[in-house]
């Protein structure tokens, strides 16, 4: 009961007459490699000057950034100010928020509740992860760190292993073939291809994602994200902002984040993703949505398995269904779902604490007309975006509303 009322409340305060809007006024992306030459400090400076220029704004009230593991494998803490100086914003605020593969829709989720709070008048939010210089063991360890330590990487699990587990509760509960998953790689893939910001632009078939290695049975590689090197920001306002009265008005409405046990042995039922639901009916409810109003879903597809549960924690299908989606061709660009579309974690690539903001970027490009070639075939007027750290211990979902 009290929680109940506690939510009421919250969601009252959220939808009173003097709620502040929280329009998107600009964004900005680099280009996701294999390995940048830019330094991070280089690669965050340059996505937030995208972004204020795309917004056709000089200033900002603070700078919030997702990143996981800079401190890590750059020996490089202190990101805010170090970036806000870079991008010729020195003395701005500028904090770091990390919530593993999370952290881009932590930071966008900072960048909210500072705009609702009426602290802030416009933000920006970048994500931006350098990870392909270190050696590639010591980053899947360090990726390891985002488990629950005592026990699960510090046994010897990395997340490959621990979403192969997911995936093989999943087509043992269901009863299923190990080789239902493979439209959300065909699907990336064909969405990444026409990205010019995409690491991967090669298309593949359903033949070769069953002719694929397996990384750790049941996952494919085609069932999994890359390391990689990126960084997106975008503009958050409470105005409609200088070069954005040309473009439709695009709105965040909803904003619901939630956490679930981080060791997956420690939860009730794994395959529920109960942590995805709850963040989910946070954002609807605020929203005032519900899953039929969405037009797409930028979802956070590290792994096929997270896709299939976050369709249907999500109310998008029935539990043991959500791989259908998929196979029927509905997260297509033409679907009744479209996901990933602009190819996703999987083939735009997963620069861990940029993705969550270059979800909130694509979905902004979306819903002004400017996606190009990766435009949807329906009318797009409701997108949903979701950023997941560690096997879906943290969610946060955002809801994009065009005017």
């Amino acid at each position: 009961m009290l929680e109940y009322l506690y939510r009421r409340n919250q969601l009252n305060i959220m939808r009173s007459s003097d709620k502040k809007s929280i329009y998107i006024a600009g964004a900005g992306q680099l280009k996701v490699e294999k390995h940048s030459s830019l330094s991070i400090r280089e690669m965050g400076a340059e996505a937030i000057r995208l972004a204020m220029a795309d917004a056709g704004v000089e200033r900002v009230d603070a700078i919030y950034l997702g990143n996981m593991l800079s401190g890590v494998l750059s020996n490089q803490q202190q990101l805010g100010p170090l970036i806000a100086s870079s991008a010729g914003l020195k003395g701005t605020e500028s904090v770091t928020l990390e919530a593993a593969c999370g952290s881009g829709g932590a930071a966008l989720r900072a960048g909210v509740m500072a705009i609702l709070s009426g602290l802030s008048d416009t933000v920006v939010v970048c994500g931006l992860e350098k990870m392909s210089h270190a050696d590639k063991d010591f980053v899947t360890r360090s990726i390891a760190t985002a488990s629950d330590w005592e026990t699960e990487g510090g046994k010897g699990e990395t997340f490959v292993t621990l979403n192969a587990r997911l995936m093989k509760m999943y087509i043992e509960k269901h009863k299923i073939s190990p080789d239902s998953f493979g439209m959300f790689g065909v699907n990336a893939h064909r969405n990444a291809n026409t990205n010019p910001n995409a690491l991967f632009h090669k298309e593949i078939t359903l033949e070769d994602y069953l002719q694929s290695k397996f990384i750790a049975d049941p996952v494919r590689i085609y069932d999994a994200s890359p390391v990689c090197d990126g960084a997106a920001a975008i503009v958050l306002s409470r105005f409609r902002a200088g070069n954005s009265a040309d473009r439709p008005r695009v709105k965040i409405t909803g904003s619901g984040a939630s956490t679930e046990f981080v060791g997956i042995d420690n939860r009730c039922n794994p395959l529920a993703a109960e942590g995805i639901r709850r963040s989910g009916e946070k954002a609807y409810a605020m929203a005032g949505i519900n899953p039929r109003n969405v037009d797409f879903f930028e979802l956070h597809d590290a792994y096929s398995i997270i896709s299939t549960l976050s369709l249907e924690a999500m109310g998008f299908a029935e539990p043991g269904k959500g791989w259908k989606l998929a196979a029927s061709g509905d997260i297509l660009s033409d679907g009744k779902l479209p996901v990933s579309t602009f190819g996703g974690l999987k083939a735009r690539g997963h620069a861990v604490g940029a993705s969550g903001v270059y979800q909130a970027v694509e979905a902004y490009l979306q819903l002004t007309d400017r996606a190009g070639v990766n435009q949807i075939k329906k009318e797009a007027r409701v997108g949903l975006i979701q950023s997941i750290g560690g096997t879906a211990s943290t969610t946060i979902t955002h809801v994009f509303e065009r005017e």
